[in-house]
């Protein structure tokens, strides 16, 4: 009975603890920001993530810290965000670091880089294997401060309006496509043309450009690529993962309150998980629409892949000894993602291999 009492004491103290506990946001300013984001509204997944980091932001501050994104083009364009960032014309925004890499190339290391890091290397790497410090540091020195918070995991190849036989078929060809990628493609005789998203699908209409690279089935059918172009290629070999990031501007972000900085970044936090769960979730459904649609899925062959990967080794090297803040993360980021693919070899690769290639689950 002693001990009965006893617990039945404790239940009661911790409801009354409960109810009496003040909110964690009383008492703390009322704080309103923008987010200018690089997607279109109809990208569901892209700026929809946005729009529940800014819906988490205010449930965890109990709606004293609002942020209100916006649509590419609707404050800024969606390539000019960053500079919207930097110069405090918006608070934050929602990005992929890597179409500004025309400014620093070192930024292809937080959005993504050809061959790179899976979306969980990534996530190990930034995390966990110093490139916090590293992509913080890079970040700081343009007045920015930076929290990944979404992933699309592994791209497709792009559309394509003719087959990709071999490496002749690169030569000459118009392509949209952005970040190191285009420059390494460059070398293999292709015309990188960097199209924010509302104008790739008339780009590609028109004849403008005879190739585009985007993310994924399910935003690709949504912008409607299969309508203009037939060829579907696989992998995007150019981003073995695309994080997307939250940049804030530094001076606004360091003046917030100690709990909204803590929900800024849980909240981006959360939607690094969210989005990559989301794509996963749709990309296999919107993939077999498109085949029932009539499009024809193919795969790079052999000796292009062999050609973009040798083009890519080069032009790593290139960057590096041209720019130092590009080299100072290049170097321990291969030590990491040459341990860390040697793991992967011992587990993960020959499990989903087998598992990838075996029957369907009765």
């Amino acid at each position: 009975m002693k001990r009965r009492t006893f617990l039945t004491g404790i239940a009661a103290g911790a409801g009354a603890t409960a109810v009496a506990a003040p909110a964690l946001a009383q008492g703390q300013p009322s704080v309103k920001w923008r987010m200018a984001t690089s997607w279109p509204k109809s990208l569901d997944t892209m700026y929809g993530s946005a729009v529940a980091m800014c819906q988490r932001i205010s449930e965890l501050t109990e709606g004293k810290f609002e942020v209100m994104p916006f649509a590419g083009g609707e404050i800024v364009g969606a390539t000019q965000v960053f500079d919207a960032t930097k110069n405090k014309t918006v608070e934050c925004s929602h990005t992929l670091t890597s179409f500004f890499t025309g400014k620093n190339p070192a930024y292809a290391f937080d959005g993504g880089i050809a061959f790179g890091t899976n979306a969980r290397q990534q996530n190990a790497w930034y995390y966990y294997g110093g490139g916090k410090a590293l992509i913080q540091e890079l970040f700081g020195k343009e007045n920015m401060v930076s929290f990944p918070c979404g992933n699309t995991g592994v791209q497709m190849g792009g559309w394509y309006r003719k087959e990709i036989k071999g490496l002749e078929d690169l030569q000459g060809l118009k392509m949209r496509i952005a970040g190191l990628g285009g420059r390494i493609l460059s070398k293999l005789g292709v015309v990188p043309q960097q199209i924010p998203p509302g104008d790739i699908y008339p780009s590609l209409e028109r004849g403008t450009i005879d190739a585009a690279e985007w993310i994924g089935p399910y935003d690709d059918e949504k912008l409607g690529f299969n309508k203009v172009a037939k060829y579907y290629y696989t992998p995007g070999w150019w981003e073995g993962s695309a994080q997307i990031t939250t940049l804030a501007n530094k001076e606004a972000f360091d003046a917030l309150p100690p709990l909204y900085k803590v929900a800024f970044e849980t909240a981006a936090t959360e939607q690094n998980l969210m989005m990559l769960a989301n794509y996963d979730t749709k990309n296999p459904e919107a993939l077999r629409r498109l085949l029932g649609a009539g499009i024809e899925l193919r795969a790079f062959p052999q000796p292009v892949m062999e050609a973009v990967y040798k083009a890519t080794t080069e032009t790593f090297a290139e960057v590096a000894a041209s720019n130092a803040e590009f080299k100072k993360i290049y170097e321990p980021w291969k030590t990491f993602l040459n341990e860390s693919n040697a793991w992967m070899r011992v587990a993960d690769y020959r499990l989903d291999s087998f598992r990838f290639a075996a029957p369907k689950w009765p």
